[in-house]
């Protein structure tokens, strides 16, 4: 089984990021994800536009799956997003790659972008291992 095999495995536990919003795994490599959602009208706001929420999604399960897999389990403590565009395209992509790696927390920036390459969002998330 490959890397990509396992994680989807592992991750598709998450029924509301794989099933809810239809997010699959691309790509996962050390401390490294990317993800992709198809815009459907169930990620649409009144205006027709992907809602906040549905691109956060995107970005936090990124984060987990870029801080969790082949590493100590990992939540996350805090979240900061900067909406810069809005979608043009038909999918979102999200990419997550580790800043700082301590002892106990980490630090993550993920990019979002439609697949036309309009950049969408930029997200850091900080998280805490859970060591025993």
């Amino acid at each position: 089984m490959t890397d990509l095999e396992k994680a989807r495995e592992f991750f598709g536990g998450d029924l509301y990021a794989t099933e809810t919003t239809g997010i699959v795994i691309e790509e996962v490599g050390d401390h490294y994800a990317r993800c992709s959602m198809e815009i459907t009208r169930k990620h649409q706001n009144a205006y027709g536009g992907v809602m906040g929420g549905a691109t956060f999604t995107l970005a936090d399960y990124t984060f987990a799956v870029a801080s969790n897999f082949n590493q100590p389990q990992t939540v996350s403590v805090t979240s900061q997003i900067n909406f810069i565009g809005m979608a043009k395209g038909t999918k979102l992509i999200s990419e997550s790659r580790l800043i700082k790696d301590g002892r106990s927390t980490c630090l993550y920036e993920i990019d979002i972008t439609d697949d036309l390459g309009t950049k969408i969002a930029f997200v850091t998330i900080s998280g805490m291992k859970l060591v025993k």
